[in-house]
């Protein structure tokens, strides 16, 4: 097939642009030539098979995009994103949002390759009142799921809950710790949220139900980003503070507990751990719910579940003290048991070769029998 090379050319300097890297940079992670490299861009150098799958490799892109007549629709997305929030995102945190996407694309593509099929949920808000919009729509959800009351009721672990009403979710560190996620409808592989795991879990959990918020209401906007402090009086943005808490902590519960002005320190903290969010959210939560005055709501919000109390659903089994900091590595990637587990699923099926395993699971060849043994899988050689 004959390649365009102009075209070609011009979608190597757009991923290039975007991750804000020079010929120079390219050419220390590729080991191409930079004057090699501005020759390709130029269209007047035709690069080798190999250099096409390196540059893919650099860039967590297919490199059947380089020789497709497929348009740019790959870079609408982060298009969007960095007009709108482009000097928020860092060099290294373009890259983690280009693996992040990279990820998205791959599970979207295993889900279907091994027939997994999500639920549809769909919610529709009625009425201008934003709060009752969330409000709603987490009542609405919880049903979907079949959450009832009582300790059952506390959903364990978001991040499965999400996963399976289509939603890819990575959680992924970001340098930018005023950023605590991000919603992207993404072209191919639907609604795709990133939570920064610089954050402890508590906070990550929250995330990623108020990046729910936004896949749900806010799709059309295509690229949302969430700041620890976002502007004040954005509805968007209350919105989806209040889903997340309601979701988290729903107020039917909250108006059965016994009364947080009477609450010590411990036990303020013992309930936020039972809902598995911090102590500030469930302050506020009480007053949202009529459950707690501004004096007593503060006085829980000033209170901290401690970090080795709380309990990261993703990090669940026995594992060594190395696994564990092995694992936790593995999720500041974006690398979740569910992700893992297709990616060795399709190989275990041959729907993949070996090279491609490791590609999908940002790795190298050599690091795949460890990698295997830590998620508790085997390899499938032959192929």
């Amino acid at each position: 097939m004959a390649i365009d090379l102009q075209e070609l050319g011009y979608k190597l300097r757009r991923y290039r642009d975007q991750l804000k890297e020079s010929l120079e940079d390219v050419s220390r992670g590729t080991g191409i030539p930079s004057d090699r490299l501005a020759g390709i861009e130029e269209g007047s150098i035709r690069p080798s098979g190999d250099e096409l799958l390196i540059l893919a490799d650099h860039w967590a892109c297919d490199f059947q995009i380089f020789i497709s007549d497929e348009d740019l629709a790959p870079f609408r997305d982060t298009d969007i994103l960095y007009r709108r929030h482009g000097n928020a995102f860092s060099k290294e945190d373009r890259r983690a949002v280009r693996e992040f996407l990279y990820l998205c694309e791959t599970e979207s593509f295993l889900m279907a390759e091994l027939g997994q099929e999500s639920r549809e949920f769909s919610f529709s808000p009625v009425g201008s009142f934003y709060k009752g919009h969330a409000e709603e729509a987490a009542v609405a959800l919880r049903t979907f799921f079949g959450y009832e009351t009582g300790r059952s009721a506390v959903p364990r672990n978001v991040f499965t809950d999400f996963r399976r009403i289509g939603v890819h979710v990575f959680r992924r560190q970001l340098q930018n710790s005023n950023i605590s996620g991000l919603f992207l409808s993404h072209i191919g592989a639907g609604p795709c949220l990133l939570v920064n795991y610089s954050e402890d879990v508590y906070r990550q959990r929250f995330t990623a139900a108020h990046e729910l918020a936004h896949a749900i209401f806010d799709s059309t906007q295509e690229a949302v980003v969430s700041f620890i402090r976002p502007k004040k009086n954005d509805l968007v943005e209350v919105r989806a503070n209040r889903f997340a808490s309601c979701y988290l902590m729903p107020p039917s519960i909250l108006a059965n507990l016994p009364d947080p002005s009477k609450w010590p320190e411990a036990e303020a903290v013992r309930w936020a751990n039972e809902f598995r969010v911090s102590c500030d959210a469930l302050g506020i939560a009480l007053k949202e719910a009529g459950r707690a005055s501004d004096a007593t709501a503060q006085r829980i919000r000033n209170f901290r579940v401690p970090r080795e109390a709380k309990i990261d659903p993703e990090l669940g089994g026995k594992l060594s003290s190395k696994a564990r900091e092995n694992k936790q590595a593995l999720l500041q990637r974006g690398l979740s048991d569910f992700y893992a587990g297709l990616c060795f699923e399709a190989h275990d099926r041959g729907l993949i070769s070996t090279g491609k395993l490791a590609e999908a699971i940002l790795a190298d060849a050599a690091e795949l029998p460890e990698m295997a043994e830590l998620y508790g899988r085997s390899l499938r050689y032959g192929d």
